[in-house]
Parts: structure tokens; sequence; C-alpha cells
């Protein structure tokens, strides 16, 4: 039901059930124990354990596989580090690697993508989405899967300035910083030609360009550097029939208008993206992947969850492109019996 349902709903067809994707939940140990039956996770080798994730996908149900291919890794030398807090059980993702790839805010403000990137080459490009494309076929066929970006605009130069140097530099001369910006996109338009080019029918476009508090930078700055790069990568997408789904964390609701106008099929958000705004203005036209509250799984009461759920399906059972989701994750830190309790929500409330 996971694939014809959420290719339904990816494409505004309406099914019959209400889809639903899930964040990080397929590397909650204790939680996949109790929904598959496999023990012995929490030290199992990766073999079980991505057996066990995938029993776990289908069990739930899942629509489709968030996914991205180009990160970080492809500025090759040129980036800086940040390190990594304790996410995942048994701390395996605690990072204390941390480096400055630039040391001032004048050598941020100097730097050229195109001349300092490594040179895309758009045809090897293409063999590579496609490649990790069907590779996420073969791994999870019950489901729609993708490939795509994530560092699409702020999250790159995140990425490769880090928030301190990025947030000076900007703060400095918010012009030049533009234009550095507009570079990086050239430098990154190959890919999503590329994308354009390949097989790959649903493409995800991430970029953290705001905070949970909503945009970092003045807004007139977006529209003059962001949201145009944003149109100009989108459209060998769209001009091509891809299924372009958006994905930011924190609160984009002011920029919900802008990133509908720049071609993308759909939202996907956190909590704090005022999801009723946007099923009001796009519920019609775009897919709206969202956006129960993780907060409330983690701490809250069995009936505030049954509730985040119906507020959730309130507003999206009319939307024929809406994907219930738990936003940003159902970290390993969630009690299982709230996970669990979401899921039967959300089993008792995805018929429409």
């Amino acid at each position: 039901m996971g694939y014809q349902d959420g290719w339904s709903a990816i494409h505004m067809e309406m099914p019959g059930v209400v889809p639903r994707t899930e964040y990080s939940a397929e590397f909650h140990w204790p939680l996949i124990e109790s929904v598959t039956g496999i023990s012995g996770l929490e030290s199992g080798d990766s073999t079980t354990r991505s057996k066990a994730s995938r029993e776990f996908v289908e069990a739930w149900d899942y629509a489709f596989m968030w996914s991205t291919l180009i990160g970080a890794d492809d500025f090759g030398s040129i980036r800086t580090r940040m390190g990594h807090a304790v996410y995942m059980s048994g701390a395996e993702d605690w990072d204390e690697n941390r480096s400055q790839a630039f040391a001032t805010p004048d050598e941020v403000l100097a730097f050229r993508p195109l001349e300092s990137l490594p040179a895309v080459d758009r045809q090897a490009a293409r063999i590579r989405f496609e490649q990790h494309y069907e590779s996420n076929r073969a791994s999870l066929p019950s489901l729609v899967n993708m490939t795509g970006v994530y560092v699409t605009c702020v999250s790159g130069l995140i990425d490769l300035f880090g928030w301190q140097l990025l947030l000076e530099a900007h703060g400095d001369d918010p012009v030049r910083m533009g234009d550095l910006t507009n570079e990086y996109c050239r430098w990154l338009e190959p890919y999503f030609e590329a994308l354009a080019e390949s097989n790959v029918q649903v493409v995800m476009v991430h970029d953290d360009c705001v905070w949970s508090s909503g945009a970092i930078f003045h807004p007139d700055w977006y529209r003059r550097y962001v949201f145009p790069n944003y149109r100009r990568l989108i459209e060998p997408l769209r001009a091509a029939g891809k299924r372009i789904l958006f994905t930011a964390d924190g609160d984009y609701t002011m920029f919900v208008d802008d990133i509908a106008d720049c071609g993308v099929s759909g939202f996907v958000m956190e909590p704090w993206t005022d999801m009723q705004l946007v099923a009001e203005r796009y519920g019609k036209t775009h897919v709206i992947v969202g956006n129960a509250d993780t907060r409330i799984l983690l701490s809250g009461s069995m009936d505030a969850i049954e509730r985040e759920v119906a507020r959730c399906m309130s507003i999206g059972k009319s939307c024929p492109g809406f994907v219930l989701a738990v936003g940003n994750h159902i970290p390993p830190n969630t009690p299982v019996e709230n996970a669990l309790h979401y899921d039967a929500c959300y089993r008792s409330m995805r018929n429409r």
C-alpha cells in the first residue's frame, strides 16, 4: 500500500488513506525491536540492522523514503566541520572533528566557488544520481524513492563557512555575500541539470534557509539572492516533468509563497512552519508533508499525542497530496510506547 498511496499523493491524486513517512525512526533500535521482533539491535551488526530497518519501514507502511545525494563531501577539501552532537543511540554519531576552512570574514567574501570547488561533470553527476536512485529502489522497492541535493543554497554556505563566519561575512557586506551566493549556485547548477536529464522521477531539494524563529537574513536579501537561484536551479527539473519536494528545517511560513513561485511540487516542513496556512493556500495544488511535533512524542501524554495526530489530519485530509510525518525526526530517545501510540493513532485516523 505504501508505494501506490505515496505515488498517488505525490501526483495529487488523493489516495483513500493518508500516507505517511518518517525520519530516523528506522534507526530507533528499541522501537524496531518492538515492531519487528528482531532482538539485539543496539549492538547488532550492520547487516542485521539493515534487514530490521527495512522490515520496520514496511511494517510502518512508509509511503516514501526521504533521501538526497549531494552534500558537503562534494566540496572536496574546502569545507568547515562543526562536529556533531549525540543523536544516535550509543553515541555513534558523536564527532569532535572541528576545522575551519576560512579564517576571517574577508576570506569568506573573497572566495570564488567556480574557481575553487571541484568542477562538476554533468554526465558523471547524472550517472551518480541514477545509481543512487536505483540503489534506493532496490533496497526499498515497496515505497517511493528519490534522490536529490542537500546543499542547495544556504545549507551549502553553512557547510562551506560555518555559522560564525557566514553571519559575520553577511553582516559585513550582504551584497558581496549575495554575489558569492549567486556564484555558488552557478557551481551547483550542473547537478540540477544532471537530475533533469536523469531517469529519477522524484527529486528532493533541501535547504535549511531559516531558523526556528524564521528568517536568518533580511527577507529582501532572500528575494534578491536565494529565491531567484532556487527558480533557476528548479526550472530544468520542472521542464523535465520531475516531482520536486522542498525541505527546510525551521519556520519558513513567511516564504511559502516565494518557494511555491520557484516551481516546487510540494513542501516538507517541521512543526514551526504553519501547515494550516500552507494547506489553505496550496493544499489543492501541492504536496504537503508534515508536521506532527516530535516534542509531543518525546514527552507528551498519550492524549496529547492523539490530539497532535488529529490536528494534522484535520488540516491534511482534504488535501490530495498530504503525507503525515513527524517533524523533524523520531529520535532514539523517544519512548517506545509513545511512538507505538502515535502509530496506532495514525492507523485509526488515516482513512478518508
